[in-house]
């Protein structure tokens, strides 16, 4: 089986860990490849970003639709995931939709772990939109105090505090940028920490 995961900004770090998330998990029957988004941001953080990368995105489906298997799409706002499912007729998954639905499986409530505060409204949108608002206890953002810890304590004092106030059973990394974190992160907390990679 081959799959093609289409990193949708133009980041070649975030792609290159992407990559060896991928490469960590699948086996032997399968060929993973990540590839960069040509002419889209560095990142995607709002509605003009995910615009900016949709020519692009659209570009890579037609491209690999013959030699693809299926496509995922790496990043957790599932940007031009309706329009990529449109023009294409294998399987094509968002790690947004894909976590925050496993997320219902292994708890009662769930809290996305994101990046910055502007995401917020566009997480609890797409939570809108896969009909899991029941399910969501919180989408949780660094604070400015944060700032002054590494990557791995921030994210775990953010799940904690989603574990403690908020009510989540189950947490997902609201970022492809993340990936990597959940295994550390469920080794400190004990409950299921969710990478959309994998």
């Amino acid at each position: 089986m081959k799959i093609l995961i289409i990193n949708p900004n133009s980041n070649r770090d975030m792609t290159a860990s992407i990559q060896k998330t991928a490469d960590s998990y699948v086996g032997e029957d399968c060929q993973v490849k990540c590839v960069s988004t040509e002419g889209a941001p560095r990142f995607i953080e709002n509605y003009e970003d995910t615009a900016v990368a949709a020519d692009g995105m659209i570009r890579l489906v037609r491209e690999n639709e013959n030699n693809c298997d299926a496509f995922i799409v790496a990043c957790h706002c599932d940007p031009n995931l309706d329009v990529l499912k449109e023009i294409s007729n294998k399987p094509l998954v968002g790690i947004g939709e894909a976590s925050m639905k496993i997320a219902t499986m292994l708890g009662h409530k769930f809290s996305v772990l994101s990046t910055s505060a502007h995401s917020i409204p566009i997480k609890e949108e797409l939570v809108r939109k896969y009909h899991l608002q029941d399910l969501l206890a919180s989408v949780r953002v660094p604070s400015g105090e944060d700032d002054n810890h590494g990557v791995e304590e921030t994210y775990f004092r953010m799940a904690q505090e989603a574990l403690d106030k908020d009510g989540a059973e189950v947490l997902v990394l609201g970022c492809a940028e993340l990936t990597g974190l959940d295994k550390t992160l469920t080794n400190r907390l004990k409950v299921p920490v969710l990478d959309g990679v994998i």
